[in-house]
């Protein structure tokens, strides 16, 4: 499986980041990926009072990004917001394309290191998993990576391969975390984690908006053995690589930690 990872800097206008998605699925598809994977906020960067640009699932947002991938021939995967009944909106990734058609709400919120998500997300509450090809892929959302569980939740599903948008929140420490976490999952699932994070603003000239966690970059694909497979910088970049499924039924059968865990 060929998978895209799009590391862009989303915009406070959701127009202007479908323009980024149209051509992030555009080099990306060009390049041979079958799965395209933006990050979490795409439809609108974070600091932005997300309950006025959040749409449904059958809205017009996330009907041009569908179009997209239709039109590419591809799995779009993009993190965007839609409403929830109780005035917050729900942090939501929409997974679309051909014979693809799902989505996944955030289920662990980020109230951490001063910042409360939950005072504006509704947190999910359902593992999601699709197939593309034959081969399962579960998904999660940046805060999620600190929870090992759900990580392993996807693997019982089935999921040799798990995408993980972010916008991930910078300060001491933080990419050394960002980076561990990544790697400590794979092992946890004996999975591929693809981890696409917003690129760090700063890089194209932009400051965070308060302190909302607006990326740092560092996008990075780790095998089931822990190991980097591929990394991007701190700037918006594109990459494409090739995920072998093979190699997590290898890890299982050598490492079985999910059949001998106790607890």
């Amino acid at each position: 499986m060929q998978i895209g990872l799009c590391q862009i800097v989303s915009t406070p206008d959701p127009e202007a980041n479908l323009s980024l998605v149209r051509d992030g699925v555009a080099e990306a598809a060009g390049r041979g990926a079958e799965v395209v994977v933006f990050p979490e906020a795409t439809m609108a960067c974070s600091g932005v009072n997300w309950a006025e640009v959040a749409e449904p699932l059958d809205g017009p947002w996330a009907g041009r990004v569908r179009r997209i991938a239709a039109e590419a021939g591809v799995v779009v995967v993009v993190g965007m917001f839609t409403p929830d009944p109780d005035g917050r909106v729900r942090n939501t990734l929409l997974v679309t394309g051909p014979g693809v058609e799902t989505h996944y709400d955030k289920i662990h919120l980020f109230d951490a290191f001063g910042y409360q998500e939950s005072k504006y997300v509704a947190p999910g509450d359902q593992p999601v998993t699709f197939a593309v090809g034959g081969i399962t892929v579960g998904v999660a959302t940046c805060y999620d990576v600190r929870f090992p569980g759900l990580f392993t939740a996807l693997a019982e599903r089935g999921a040799s391969v798990v995408l993980l948008p972010a916008s991930w929140g910078a300060g001491p420490g933080k990419r050394e975390q960002w980076e561990l976490l990544v790697r400590a999952r794979a092992l946890d699932s004996t999975s591929w984690v693809v981890a696409c994070d917003q690129a760090d603003p700063v890089t194209v000239g932009r400051e965070p908006i308060g302190t909302a966690p607006c990326g740092i970059g560092v996008s990075t694909v780790v095998d089931p053995w822990g190991r980097v497979h591929a990394r991007l910088g701190a700037e918006p970049d594109c990459l494409v690589v090739e995920i072998d499924p093979a190699t997590a039924a290898e890890a299982r059968r050598t490492n079985p930690v999910l059949a001998n865990r106790r607890f």
